[in-house]
């Protein structure tokens, strides 16, 4: 299980510990979870036709082809992260039977995997990237998953209402890995998080943090969404988050103020 913080978190240990050496405790766990991570990462023993990278979760052995003319089609670290606290949090964040959306779903690792926890699952992304995620999709989940993937265009901010409309967006969780870096779609995305959601909706969203941007973002979703940190891992400079919709009343107030541009 990720946590973010471990038997250090203990009162009696904090009272008799230093701040210093409680961050360098609370710093060494993640990086023994991050190596966990990492550890579920292989590559073929055989040279192939096809390259593919290979990876370990929910006692499969996944093969993700990668397209290395789009940043779109890369496995992140962040989608790693989410997939190893899918599988280790299946207790308090069970995906069986659940609906799932995938926005930015890339490579599909991430859908994959809860696919394989059980979850119904539509993965998302842009039109040129559907190709490849399709095939990475099938060729992990047929006649191996309780409920087969659906796999559809989102472009974010476009059409929302006629390709996912309000009165049909069910969904109890959106994942989100790596969707916020260096591009000018983040009005747009914040947009499509608000369409997706409904109030009982649950957001898990993993956050590498490269730019003064991604903090911008960041204070923008808090201004539509109660935001937790559930894991940090400095060594990576990624954040795992989990966000659920704002009471109606608290929601106005934010867009009051959320015209503002990303800069």
């Amino acid at each position: 299980m990720i946590k973010k913080t471990s038997i250090y978190s203990h009162p009696l240990v904090h009272h008799l510990m230093d701040p210093g050496t409680q961050k360098e405790k609370r710093d060494d766990d993640s990086k023994k979870v991050v190596a966990e991570i990492m550890a579920r990462c292989f590559v073929p023993s055989l040279i192939t036709t096809t390259s593919w990278e290979g990876f370990h979760f929910v006692g499969h052995e996944i093969r993700i082809t990668e397209a290395m003319d789009s940043y779109g089609a890369v496995v992140w670290p962040s989608a790693l992260v989410l997939c190893y606290f899918l599988e280790t949090n299946v207790k308090h964040y069970n995906m069986v039977d659940k609906n799932v959306i995938e926005i930015g779903a890339g490579t599909g690792l991430v859908s994959i995997v809860a696919s394989l926890l059980g979850a119904h699952v539509t993965a998302t992304d842009l039109p040129e990237l559907l190709g490849n995620l399709q095939y990475n999709i099938s060729r992990n989940t047929k006649m191996k998953c309780k409920h087969l993937p659906q796999v559809k265009e989102l472009s974010w901010g476009v059409a929302l209402d006629e390709n996912f409309p309000r009165s049909s967006n069910n969904f109890d969780y959106i994942l989100a890995a790596d969707v916020v870096y260096a591009h000018p779609f983040l009005e747009e995305l914040l947009v499509t998080f608000d369409h997706l959601c409904k109030e009982t909706t649950v957001i898990l969203w993993v956050m590498r943090f490269r730019l003064e941007k991604e903090n911008k973002f960041v204070d923008r979703f808090k201004e539509l969404f109660d935001l937790e940190e559930i894991s940090s891992f400095p060594s990576l400079n990624i954040k795992l988050y989990k966000a659920v919709k704002k009471s109606r009343r608290s929601a106005r107030k934010g867009k009051v103020v959320s015209r503002r541009v990303f800069l």
